[in-house]
């Protein structure tokens, strides 16, 4: 059975022991103990404080152990030194978590981070969790609960907001009750040496008062745990991040262009991208963006439109909308009727709407409601400014009346101060979002939208590709244990390029030649033209010492380039180690070059960059980061964030690439880093596009030991191919047993069609009719930490038909996992169940998974029946359904051993 999450004991105690619980006015013990009365908490409260018999009109105790009672929740407020032994207090009491408020940990040195080691210690010893040290502390008013020291509290609403900074939170808390936003939970995280923000965001997404989160995050711990949590949540609900912190000095000193390109910001952001979070860049635009969606529906499109009383307030709307790439929306023919019937004749007859300068209340309100009627229009944005003929205020409560209960998201922007002040209070007691600028109102607008669009492109499938992708993993493995052995960090380009080959990438022909005649040799026997270049373990970048020649059409220009570039290379750079030269295939020349690298970072693992190549690649900046694995669809999106894809879709006289066959390219480069975590950098530049396919013809990769094997170096979980395997119907017919990809959705619906209605009731307990894009794609679309299909395919010579699935859902931090199985009619009987339901157990076992439960319909007697068989035990709920649990520690697949028990 799931156990209760950890966190409700923290959102929900049931009672609650303050340690350093105070009387003196002004301390962090007295404002606890007050913020928990004042909010009205209805558990019992503890104080602890031996100096003390009674504080707050509550009975105090000398210690934690001394109360006697069950306590969920312990708030710490003593000098942190203190803390480790109140934790084993703690522990004694069987206390289930605490806050830590007491700073002085890990941020001021050695004896800090002493002391937390020494309260981990504890913590772990009794199974305690914690949050902080050094945070401010937690509230949830939809719960009664202020277990912070905060000087205000929060108001109940639907916004969620996590921040490692404590200032942070106070300056958020103030403003919230000036503009009216209300907050479900409030969480100051402290240090995160516990829990962290993936606990905090898997928590809120089960969570139905969070409609929205957001977060202000100075930096991410627990990297794979992060992107895990958020990539399950962003789904369900809009998550919004301000990152402080964006200078990068580390990249200066970066051996390859890659290095150089792909600096800590950039893997931010292509976390934050791949996650599905949306990153705003000031505190301001957080609060912005914090206002609108407590009080606002989410956008379903981009489509504004504007309402103005002066034509410059509109301009500028206009101007940061095409910062977004996007245009006001087109008004419709009804649209532009409706205003015209009322508004002055010198109105500006488009979009921005101005009404003019003596707009009365009633002309706003006319606008306003056409606009919102408007089915071409996913929002509208009010601009007031203050003029003689204005009335903010009047403007701001006929306004208020009018768009009470409408959906349309709606912002106002009443700009100034002193004579929009009484309006804008208005506004902000109606529930409507107030912004300062039009620019703010634009930005926060598109923000939310920006979700939408996320969405949208998350639940995109992939395209399959046209042809099996093959890798000689095992060849590449061997070269590259080799050059760690040698003690070589730096490959050289034949070295780089045989690993690249491996994996099926292009590379131009390449040969190492150490003297003028096996230079020449070389190019005669690989044909004319050539390329000749400088070969030095101690070289970058060859262009830097000019020691790559090209287009050499004989063995006499050949043997001249070689001693050319030779001594020239020695002169220019005298202590670096001169092997001779590589000679290579010359490729046609290309009006594109690409730049395609990687670079391992300590905290996301591999970055993957593209971008436009060549020797100004460093200069021109055009390019883009993500991180792996990557697929088709994700390698495209990759491309299309530079200005070079347009150069490959073909531009003027400049021949396009087949872009499949790129993207191809970057999934194969993807696979490779994914594969090996001692992968440091890997820098191809230039890749050419040669007769439209990408050709790498210089090649430079670096590796070093690593002690984490993959793929636990990625921050997402790849493809588990591990858990591939055939076996045989009972009736003979071959199937291939593997994971479900993103790229099966076509698949899984024509499982679906071939499922019968009781089949489809058994198994999710109603008749589904139709199966829309967005319900399939939850079928296939997985983080494979958190949940695995394992599905059943079709092998020669029978079609590729997909005839079952098994599902295993993983809760995280939890011991205990969920199951369901699905066969389509026409392969039920043959055996497929059973061994679909087998390989659910031992995938579970081997994610530490101890107890697998599932939820079966009593009159599905044959699936009752093979559970039994499978040695589960069946428990009848008041619902009508049948619990099936299996302890599988011992467990044996029945055709073996049989159950243990």
């Amino acid at each position: 059975m799931l156990q209760k999450p950890v966190l409700d004991y923290f959102f929900k105690p049931g009672a609650i022991a303050v340690v350093g619980a105070s009387s003196r006015e002004g301390s962090i013990g007295f404002t606890l103990l007050d913020n928990l009365k004042n909010d009205g908490f209805s558990g019992p409260i503890y104080p602890i404080n031996p100096k003390h018999d009674e504080i707050m009109g509550y009975k105090a105790y000398g210690s934690v152990t001394a109360v006697g009672s069950p306590i969920d929740l312990a708030i710490i407020a003593v000098p942190i030194q203190e803390v480790p032994a109140v934790m084993r207090e703690c522990g004694e009491a069987q206390v289930k978590g605490a806050i830590i408020i007491s700073a002085g940990g890990e941020e001021v040195g050695e004896e800090g981070a002493r002391i937390e080691e020494e309260i981990r210690t504890e913590a772990n010893r009794f199974g305690i969790r914690y949050l902080g040290p050094n945070c401010m502390g937690i509230l949830s008013p939809v719960n009664h609960l202020n277990a912070s020291f905060a000087a205000h509290s929060a108001e109940p609403g639907s916004l969620a907001l996590l921040s490692q900074s404590g200032a942070i939170c106070s300056a958020i808390l103030d403003r919230a009750a000036v503009e009216k936003i209300g907050f479900s939970h409030f969480v100051s995280v402290g240090s995160m040496a516990d829990l962290d923000f993936a606990d905090m965001i898997d928590y809120l997404g089960d969570d139905r008062s969070a409609r929205s989160i957001i977060i202000y995050m100075e930096n991410m711990t627990r990297h794979r745990k992060f992107m895990s949590a958020a990539r399950s949540v962003s789904r369900i609900k809009p998550i919004i991040v301000v990152k402080s912190g964006r200078s990068e000095a580390a990249a200066k000193a970066a051996a390859s262009h890659t290095g150089a390109l792909a600096g800590m910001d950039d893997a931010y952001n292509a976390a934050f991208r791949r996650a599905g979070i949306i990153r705003v860049d000031t505190i301001s635009q957080l609060f912005s963006c914090a206002q609108a969606l407590g009080k606002m529906q989410r956008p379903i499109g981009p489509n504004l439109a504007f309402i103005t009383n002066a034509g410059g307030p509109g301009v500028m709307a206009v101007d940061a909308l095409s910062n977004w790439g996007y245009e006001p929306a087109q008004l419709s023919p009804e649209t532009f009727g409706k205003l015209n019937e009322f508004l002055p004749p010198f109105w500006s007859r488009g979009n921005p709407i101005d009404i003019l300068g003596d707009a009365a209340p009633e002309r706003y309100v006319q606008a306003v409601r056409v606009c919102l009627e408007a089915r071409e229009l996913s929002g509208l944005i009010v601009i007031l400014t203050p003029q003689a003929m204005t009335d903010p205020t009047g403007v701001a409560k006929a306004i208020a009346n009018e768009i009470s209960n409408r959906s349309k998201p709606f912002m106002a922007v009443w700009m100034g101060a002193r004579d929009v002040a009484e309006g804008i209070k208005v506004l902000n007691e109606a529930g409507i979002p107030t912004l300062r600028t039009p620019e703010e109102a634009v930005d926060t607008f598109m923000h939310m939208y920006s979700y939408t669009r996320n969405l949208e492109l998350l639940q995109e499938t992939p395209p399959s590709f046209s042809h099996e992708i093959e890798v000689n993993t095992r060849q590449a493995r061997i070269f590259i244990n080799e050059c760690i052995r040698r003690g070589e960090r730096v490959l050289t380009e034949i070295e780089s390029k045989a690993i690249l080959s491996a994996y099926g990438i292009p590379v131009n022909g390449t040969v190492a030649a150490s003297t003028a005649e096996a230079a020449a040799e070389a190019a005669k026997n690989m044909g004319f033209p050539v390329v000749v270049k400088i070969f030095s373990p101690d070289i970058t970048h060859k262009s830097d010492v000019d020691g790559v020649r090209l287009n050499l059409k004989s063995e006499e220009e050949v043997a001249a380039a070689f001693a050319e570039i030779t001594s020239r290379a020695a002169a220019l750079k005298p202590g670096a180690r001169i092997t001779g030269v590589t000679v290579q295939s010359q490729v046609k020349k290309s009006e594109i070059e690409l730049i395609v690298g990687s670079k391992r970072d300590p905290q996301f693992g591999p970055l993957l960059l593209f971008g436009m190549g060549g020797i100004l690649t460093e200069v021109l900046k055009d390019s883009a980061v993500t991180l792996p694995p990557l697929n088709l669809l994700l390698a495209r999106r990759l491309m299309e964030r530079t200005r070079v894809y347009r150069l490959l879709q073909g531009y003027r006289n400049i021949q396009g690439a087949n872009v499949e066959l790129v993207a191809e390219f970057l999934v194969r480069i993807s696979q490779l880093v994914s594969d090996f975590p001692e992968i440091v950098e890997l820098d191809l530049n230039p890749v050419v596009i040669s007769n439209g396919r990408p050709v790498a013809i210089d090649a430079r990769i670096v590796v070093e030991p690593s002690d984490i094997a993959a793929p636990r170096h990625l921050i997402i979980s790849p493809y588990p191919n591990q858990y591939e395997s055939e076996w045989l119907l009972e009736d003979g017919t071959p199937v291939l047993i593997r994971p479900m990809k993103p790229e099966d959705e076509f698949l899984v619906k024509d499982l679906l069609d071939n499922c019968s209605e009781q089949t489809i009731y058994f198994r999710y307990f109603s008749v589904v009719k139709s199966w829309p894009h967005e319900s399939l794609v939850r079928f296939t679309q997985y983080d494979y930490d958190r949940e695995i299909g394992i599905a059943a395919i079709g092998l020669p010579p029978g079609p590729a038909t997909m005839m079952g699935v098994g599902r295993l859902v993983m809760p995280p931090d939890q011991p205990a996992a969920e199951f369901a199985v699905i066969v389509a009619d026409p392969w039920q009987g043959k055996g497929l169940g059973e061994k679909l339901i087998e390989r659910v157990i031992e995938i579970a076992r081997e994610n530490g998974v101890r107890t697998l439960s599932g939820d079966v319909l009593p009159e599905n007697q044959r699936m009752l029946s093979l559970v039994r068989k499978l040695g589960f035990t069946l428990h009848r709920l008041e619902e009508g359904t049948c619990k099936v649990e299996l302890d599988i520690a011992d467990w044996r697949p029945a055709n073996n051993e049989g159950p243990a028990n």
